[in-house]
């Protein structure tokens, strides 16, 4: 078998019982059983088996010549045995029998009850569809990539006669996952991902700045069949790089922020989400440990987790716990409903899993993560919102940002937006850091526009070591007050 192609087809046509997909790398039921058997064999009261075979390929160009080219193989699993919160975890790169009953029995280790686990006869189970494909990346020739970046590059200069460089970027990737448990389940699904990104330099006079635009998707090559996908990758690349060739930074102090539609969705990722994610919780780290059933905002906010948006960064079929995702009510009408939940959490707090297990690869144990993280839609009219401010700032797009997960305090970065004055759009600014409070922002949001929108980037969450991909956004919203850290007048 050569590891380096994926040979079944996409979504649900990997259930093809009686065989696995990896049962071309001699992984049989009879192997899955075994290992499970020696992962439980020291008393774990329960274990997983994660499988992945994993391909990527990307493609860089600069100054008209491909700079980087490269293809990765990935192809492993990992063994963790549980005992209430006592995990043991293992991983291996050899799929070997002897080199899996290795990895299990030394996740065994950690349990040393007398309790046994049986492990019954495995079923495949069906899954939905979230990112069908159509035109497979494997499939895909560097005859297809190349030009295609290069076409970027070249709209790009077309654009602005200020450019004067651009990077161009296509990373994609496809991966086969399974999950094996004790209590019979088995999942097998294939993930696929892309991300292309524009970087621009531009020069006007002595002034010099850089700026970017990404997209990112579950999907093959159909996700680049639009044209008003391309235009747009280029055309946000070049304009918030020239915009930034005008703009200056605000006065310092405490003011009112709006925070437009989509990529300010990152607000929510950090000072909120991860605040909600179970094991936060689980530990008494997280300041909304206590505030479960509590109002932790106002009545026209609700936030929610959503693992089912189709062909989203951050969508999955199923958790790589081998639970079915879902659309998760965090917070409802202002209201703390629900945190992430993977399987120890969920055992903890006595609920059901919210398929937010999930993991970087094979050599990490799962834990309570993020999909994709939005505010729902409000009451307001968007122009309103901007209109009902004298004297503040208008976020529209960020870079990065950090949070403090116990106090809830955070700081973001953000690239690109207005001042606001008598309720209007007036000068541009760039590079303003955003410090506040994620418990007293989300008290604080006054006004939830109409204009939800998902943002469309290549995000990737970060936590404890490990980085998922992720969706975020929200409509335009109004925080009544937050730090914006600028010039001092």
């Amino acid at each position: 078998m050569n590891p380096d192609t994926l040979l079944t087809g996409p979504g649900a046509s990997l259930d093809l019982p009686p065989g696995t997909y990896f049962e071309r790398f001699g992984v049989t039921r009879q192997v899955l059983a075994q290992v499970m058997g020696a992962a439980l064999s020291r008393g774990a009261d329960d274990c997983d088996l994660f499988f992945e075979h994993a391909l990527s390929t990307s493609v860089g160009l600069t100054d008209n010549k491909v700079n980087r080219a490269s293809t990765n193989v990935d192809l492993g699993c990992g063994v963790r045995a549980r005992n209430g919160d006592s995990i043991g975890y293992a991983y291996t790169e050899d799929l070997s029998v002897s080199a899996l009953m290795s990895a299990a029995r030394t996740a065994a280790e950690i349990a040393a009850t007398d309790a046994r686990t049986k492990v019954v006869d495995l079923s495949v189970l069906a899954l939905p569809d979230y990112y069908p494909v159509r035109q497979r990346w494997e499939a895909v020739g560097m005859d297809v990539r190349v030009p295609m970046v290069k076409r970027w590059e070249q709209a790009a200069f077309a654009q602005d006669s200020r450019i004067e460089k651009v990077q161009a970027f296509l990373m994609d990737g496809e991966k086969v996952v399974m999950i094996a448990r004790p209590d019979g389940r088995l999942v097998q699904d294939y993930q696929p991902m892309t991300l292309s990104y524009v970087v621009c330099t531009a020069v006007d006079g002595d002034r010099r700045e850089s700026g970017s635009y990404n997209l990112a998707g579950r999907a093959g090559l159909e996700f680049y069949d639009d044209p008003a996908r391309h235009e747009a990758l280029v055309k946000q690349a070049v304009e918030r790089t020239t915009f930034l060739l005008n703009a200056g930074k605000p006065p310092a102090g405490e003011m009112p922020v709006v925070l437009a539609r989509g990529s300010s969705g990152i607000l929510l990722h950090e000072a909120i989400g991860h605040g909600l994610e179970a094991d936060f919780n689980r530990k008494g780290v997280s300041i909304y440990a206590a505030r479960m059933n509590q109002q932790v905002a106002p009545e026209h906010v609700t936030i929610v987790d959503d693992g089912t948006v189709p062909g989203s960064r951050g969508a999955i079929n199923v958790d790589d716990e081998g639970n079915r995702t879902e659309k998760t009510v965090l917070i409802r009408d202002g209201k703390l409903e629900s945190y992430l939940h993977d399987e120890i959490s969920a055992a903890h707090y006595g609920v059901a899993p919210t398929g937010s297990g999930r993991r970087e690869s094979f050599r990490h144990a799962p834990m309570p993560r993020m999909r994709a993280t939005y505010m729902e839609r409000g009451p307001h009219d968007p122009a309103d919102i901007i209109k009902s401010v004298k004297k503040g700032i208008y976020c529209e797009t960020f870079a990065n940002g950090q949070v403090q997960i116990g106090a809830g305090d955070f700081a973001f970065y953000m690239k690109t937006g207005y001042l606001i004055e008598d309720g209007k759009l007036t000068a541009p600014i760039k590079d303003v850091n955003i410090i506040g409070n994620g418990p007293a922002a989300l008290e604080q949001v006054e006004m939830v526009g109409n204009d939800m929108e998902l943002d469309a980037g290549g995000w990737t969450c970060g936590k404890e070591g490990q980085g998922v991909p992720v969706s975020q956004g929200q409509p335009t919203i109004k925080v009544g007050a937050l730090v914006v850290g600028g010039v001092d007048a």
